[in-house]
């Protein structure tokens, strides 16, 4: 199923109380009742002026649903693609295309 990131512009969230915050968290939980299991909220980082928050759902569609019920407001939803972290960087490359360490090659260590 895919798996979206949602902006939504919310002037002073990184100033919301924790009750505040369980409060809004509540909401969302409340209205994701209604979908059953096809959307799952993983997670929400809150910043400053916004919040980006981590869903998986069959359509961008049930997102925009979602927020609707809950009064939440969506500034852009993106369909993440790929995830990447330090380990990706240590996958599997095709030695043609592997970056040389020279310092390594000649035998400083």
């Amino acid at each position: 199923m895919p798996k979206y990131m949602i902006e939504r512009n919310l002037p002073r969230a990184g100033h919301l109380s924790p009750a505040e915050l369980a409060a809004v968290s509540d909401k969302s939980c409340s209205a994701l009742r209604s979908f059953g299991s096809r959307v799952q909220w993983m997670q929400s980082y809150v910043t400053g002026d916004k919040i980006y928050c981590i869903y998986v759902a069959p359509s961008e569609g049930v997102i925009r649903e979602h927020a609707r019920l809950a009064g939440f407001p969506i500034s852009r939803i993106a369909e993440v693609t790929a995830i990447i972290d330090p380990a990706t960087s240590e996958a599997v490359i095709p030695e043609h295309e592997r970056l040389h360490d020279l310092a390594k090659e000649a035998g400083v260590y």
